[in-house]
């Protein structure tokens, strides 16, 4: 067993789960991931394999037919299918969410009308906030739902869906007039079911083709474009206009975790190259490993690896207690992604000329970690939410 990244106080069902997805990840994802990544092809074949192993429904209350198990599993089996290969991680990350939201936010009836079926896999779940004109700035959204007798009508354009085209159902953040004074009381969350594939897909709602990226390549990243597209008043998540923004915060917050976990799994993988690399690559009359920068570089990327590990863990264990974790989130995603990053970039070092051929797994690494700095809010977003969480804590009496 690997000495990094291990988790202290696990339960055997916890530890059987990472078991069984780290061998599926050893035999069915990093055999594939290269030839997939670099033919930007969907991984139909993993996710499958993932349906049938129950992750879709992982944290899905068991009542609704999922597993019912708790964030930090999670965020343990993301750790390890990142490590094979980020982009898997991605078609169940903005599931996940989505299912999340619907399981603490959603209405009985939406509960049993979604969450069985995304157990299985059978509704895959994308999450829409960004827009072409708006990044982290969410109260500024522009696309509007009006309300039109029992429902409403949308229109207006949404940016970054990852899933977009191979999702069948839509988490949508929109603003609506609610009279509120705070433009973030003034925006709700539709749940907005849609076939898969591109083009005009439903009658108002065209979902054009894949963006094309430096990295993160598989997953398909879209846009999605409304215009007069009709949804009934059912469909507000919870029945609840005017909060979806707090809903959609929720879900960003164990996506920080999620992203978080991503960070180490590409981290963890880029240490696991570069350590086998440096002891079988000989220079000098020696392998590079004995060679004290290289040895120095290695203890430098293994702690930045545990470090992130220990950090993400905390962040999820402390929403599984129900305590608030915006903070622990923040600096879990901040330093991941950060030391992500480094580490990635430490191995693509070490590997030397090779590092930058398209036949070593670091070269595609390189690719898709610098996706992390951005996802789910960039590294100043984070210090943005942490030094208010702490300014909260620690306000001064003077």
């Amino acid at each position: 067993m690997a000495r990094l990244a291990q988790t202290a106080g696990l339960s055997d069902v916890q530890s059987e789960i990472l078991a069984t997805v780290r061998s599926f990840v050893d035999k069915e994802v990093i055999p594939h991931a290269q030839e997939l990544e670099h033919a930007d092809t969907y991984p139909a074949d993993i996710v499958e394999g993932m349906k049938e192993m129950g992750l879709f429904g992982i944290t899905i209350p068991e009542e609704y037919g999922g597993l019912g198990e708790s964030l930090l599993t999670y965020a343990l089996v993301v750790e390890e299918i990142a490590r094979g290969w980020m982009s898997v991680s991605g078609v169940i990350n903005t599931h996940f969410i989505v299912a999340h939201m619907i399981a603490r936010h959603g209405t009985e009836a939406q509960k049993r009308h979604f969450l069985p079926r995304m157990a299985t896999g059978e509704v895959r779940g994308s999450f829409s906030m960004s827009e072409p004109d708006l990044g982290s700035d969410v109260a500024a959204i522009k696309t509007r739902a009006k309300k039109t007798g029992d429902g409403y009508v949308i229109d207006g354009s949404k940016m970054w869906l990852t899933n977009g085209g191979s999702s069948n159902l839509i988490a949508l953040l929109v603003k609506t007039d609610e009279g509120a004074e705070k433009p973030h009381q003034n925006l709700t969350t539709f749940l907005v079911e849609k076939p898969e594939g591109f083009g005009e897909v439903a009658p108002g709602l065209t979902i054009p083709g894949k963006i094309d990226k430096m990295g993160y390549k598989g997953v398909d990243t879209t846009e999605a474009v409304f215009d007069g597209y009709e949804i009934g008043a059912d469909m507000v998540l919870g029945e609840a206009p005017g909060k979806g923004f707090s809903y959609m915060m929720d879900g960003v917050e164990v996506g920080r975790v999620n992203v978080a976990a991503r960070a180490c799994g590409i981290a963890i993988r880029a240490f696991e190259l570069a350590v086998e690399y440096a002891q079988q690559r000989k220079t000098f009359g020696k392998a590079i490993a004995e060679h004290q920068a290289v040895a120095f570089k290695l203890a430098e990327m293994a702690t930045k690896v545990e470090a992130a590990h220990l950090m993400m863990v905390n962040a999820a264990r402390l929403k599984d207690s129900g305590e608030r974790n915006d903070v622990e989130a923040g600096m879990a995603k901040l330093i991941a992604s950060e030391y992500c990053a480094e580490v990635t970039q430490d191995s693509f070092r070490i590997h030397g000329g090779y590092g930058y051929s398209k036949e070593y797994e670091i070269e595609r690494l390189m690719r898709e970690a610098p996706f992390l700095l951005i996802g789910e809010g960039t590294s100043e977003i984070q210090k943005t939410i942490i030094s208010r969480g702490l300014l909260r804590e620690y306000k001064s009496r003077s």
